[in-house]
């Protein structure tokens, strides 16, 4: 895909108050290490994640969406009455029905003119839906819209904490809940618009996408009838090679759609999965391992929210300047994988 009139406009993120360790989610697995003679600091040693970031109370996904939503568009150059799209992007969501882009919608007081609904794609209906924006308006629909992410983890971390305490689980039965430990929370909206808008936008140039559903078995997520609470199971070994795999096919296709090479990027930012997953990744691709900007060591995976809360911060820190070529580099569980270069 080629994107001719689109610009990232705005990013913005809200972070989470409360800092959970690693050291303190094996503090509350203690019975579980003991039992199985886990040697303790395995969790941070095997991820890189020292901490995740969560919400104390209990929030919903369109609050602290509809809270990055309201940053963006304050930081932007645009008003609300000039959003004419809001997309709600997260894994979490509200409730089944209606859409959680309509309580976002209500929340960041835009117009009633507005399209609304929700993108879901895993980690990935971030991107997705920057893409699908872009589209609009290169397609001359809309001159501007907004999409939004609110994640929290929190109700996954403490289900999983509660079944590896409950459950007779042995070290080879407790593998498929160990990724439900690196999740975090966060919140990122980005304003999109039309160049014409945004001068100084952020040239959103397009990219390629890529899918291998005959993987779709290797994390799945859903409430669970018996406890009514949310359950994921993940084939974390399987899932790496098999997401890794599909990125080098889609690197290919999107170095050939955009005419890039390995050197290209003067930034490079990917879904925050983890230490693993970072190094396999630039390793197979062929990327220079200084161009990486992460975030997972502090946030962990925070779903939808990762690579563009990752992207916020490497702008906010000075890793990405005016005139940067970005690789954004996204995967989500499906396996559908969606690789973006964009001019800053």
């Amino acid at each position: 895909m080629k994107v001719r009139s689109a610009v990232i406009d705005s990013l913005s993120y809200v972070s989470p108050p409360t800092a959970w360790s690693s050291d303190l989610i094996e503090e509350k697995l203690a019975p579980l290490y003991e039992r199985l003679r886990l040697p303790e600091g395995r969790l941070e040693l095997m991820t890189g994640i020292r901490e995740r970031r969560f919400w104390e109370q209990e929030v919903r996904p369109s609050e602290i969406a509809a809270e990055a939503g309201r940053k963006a568009i304050a930081e932007s150059g645009l008003s609300t009455e000039q959003i004419e799209v809001c997309i709600h992007s997260s894994v979490c969501r509200d409730m089944l029905e209606p859409a959680t882009a309509s309580f976002a919608h209500r929340l960041m007081g835009l117009s009633p003119s507005v399209q609304v609904f929700d993108v879901s794609n895993a980690c990935l209906g971030f991107l997705n839906s920057i893409s699908l924006l872009s589209s609009m308006i290169d397609a001359g629909q809309i001159k501007a819209g907004v999409v939004v992410s609110g994640e929290n983890g929190k109700p996954l971390l403490e289900r999983t904490i509660q079944i590896l305490l409950e459950r007779d689980l042995n070290r080879k039965s407790i593998k498929p809940f160990f990724a439900n430990l690196t999740i975090g929370a966060g919140a990122v909206a980005a304003v999109v618009c039309h160049e014409s808008l945004s001068p100084n936008g952020h040239r959103i140039l397009g990219g390629s996408v890529m899918a291998d559903t005959s993987a779709n078995d290797l994390c799945k997520g859903d409430a669970s009838a018996a406890s009514g609470g949310l359950e994921m199971q993940t084939d974390s070994e399987e899932m790496l090679q098999a997401g890794v795999s599909l990125a080098k096919r889609t690197w290919d296709a999107f170095k050939g759609e955009l005419g890039w090479d390995e050197s290209t990027a003067d930034r490079i930012v990917c879904h925050q999965v983890g230490a693993a997953h970072q190094r396999l990744l630039f390793d197979t691709l062929g990327l220079d391992h200084a161009k990486d900007y992460s975030s997972y060591q502090n946030f962990g995976n925070t779903g939808s929210a990762a690579l563009p809360i990752t992207l916020t911060k490497a702008a906010e820190d000075g890793a990405v300047k005016a005139g940067d070529k970005v690789a954004l580099l996204g995967i989500g569980s499906g396996l559908n994988c969606l690789m973006m270069g964009v001019e800053w």
